[in-house]
């Protein structure tokens, strides 16, 4: 009992848990395994992917962002409206990623230097940036003029669409950056104690403010993409992002306590949310009882972290 609790509890025992599930669903799912399948599972993982790749730092840092669905839809509409406006494409990508950018530095200095609870902040962001989103469409979907907007969902590289590429690059990256840079070091040290990583000569203040920028500047490159591939601008895209993006950190083992995270853990969360949704899909189980499994996803997802983080404290 006490070793598969710690299979259970441990970041390899969440891989090979993973490995086990993905087996019997490949065994029992029929098509799960189909190439088309396969592709169509990872592209519809591509805006949680890549969100997730700095939520993860949010959540290291003891913070989360609850603004990002919003972001994600505003900055994906703006890139849209800014490129018919002026006939180019990239305006439109410069647009989407200094909106995204504004947002997130907005969230990091009203927490960081205002020291607003980011739960507030973040839930008022949330809500003001989703309004700003229908202002500037007058509540409709913003169809795209230049055909061309459309080849950055559709395009591929060896057979694979371009954004599953993009996503694979964002969770190499920001991997490379959590483990091997100061800058990671620095983000799990402010989750671990706050307090502590200022004595020892970090600027705790602009580190938050830093994560939170990043945060909204990828978030802008996840509605570029979302909205290239639903093929229009949509305001009310990615409702409920925040929460799916939260629950594949959070199962990934990122600790909602902060000083813990770990980007295979996270590639592994975001893997079971993608197929968890996938697998209802191919069994045609109603819309409605995903809301449930999802719901379901995030109480285990918390669940794990208290006991994760009840272990780590009998392990000190």
């Amino acid at each position: 009992m006490t070793s598969l609790k710690k299979l259970l509890l441990g970041e390899q025992g969440l891989v090979v848990i993973f490995a086990v599930a993905f087996a019997i669903v490949a065994a029992t799912v029929p098509n799960f395994l189909t190439e088309r399948n396969m592709l169509g599972l990872l592209q519809s993982v591509v805006t949680i992917g890549i969100v997730a790749c700095t939520m993860m730092f949010c959540l290291a840092s003891r913070d989360f962002d609850l603004s990002v669905g919003s972001t994600v839809a505003f900055s994906g509409m703006i890139a849209v409206m800014a490129s018919n406006a002026t006939g180019s494409i990239i305006i439109g990508l410069i647009a989407a990623l200094l909106c995204g950018g504004a947002v997130g530095l907005v969230n990091g200095v009203v927490i960081a230097r205002f020291r607003i609870n980011a739960l507030i902040t973040t839930l008022a962001t949330m809500q003001i940036v989703r309004g700003l989103a229908l202002i500037a469409s007058d509540g409709r979907a913003v169809g795209i003029n230049d055909p061309g907007f459309y080849q950055l969902a559709l395009s591929k590289f060896l057979g694979i669409p371009s954004p599953i590429w993009v996503m694979a690059i964002f969770f190499f990256v920001f991997g490379f950056v959590l483990n091997r840079t100061v800058f990671g070091k620095n983000t799990l040290a402010i989750g671990g104690n706050p307090e502590a990583s200022r004595l020892a000569g970090v600027n705790v203040s602009t580190m938050r403010i830093w994560i939170f920028a990043l945060q909204g500047i990828v978030c802008a490159v996840a509605g570029v993409l979302l909205a290239s591939r639903i093929t229009s601008g949509q305001p009310n895209a990615a409702t409920g992002l925040e929460l799916s993006v939260i629950s594949a950190c959070v199962l990934g083992g990122v600790s909602l306590a902060g000083g813990r995270a770990a980007m295979t853990g996270v590639i592994v969360g975001v893997l079971i949310m993608g197929i968890a949704e996938n697998v209802m899909n191919l069994l045609n189980i109603q819309a409605f009882y995903q809301y449930v499994v999802r719901g379901l996803i995030l109480l285990m997802a918390v669940l794990l972290d208290n006991l994760r983080s009840a272990a780590a404290g009998r392990r000190s």
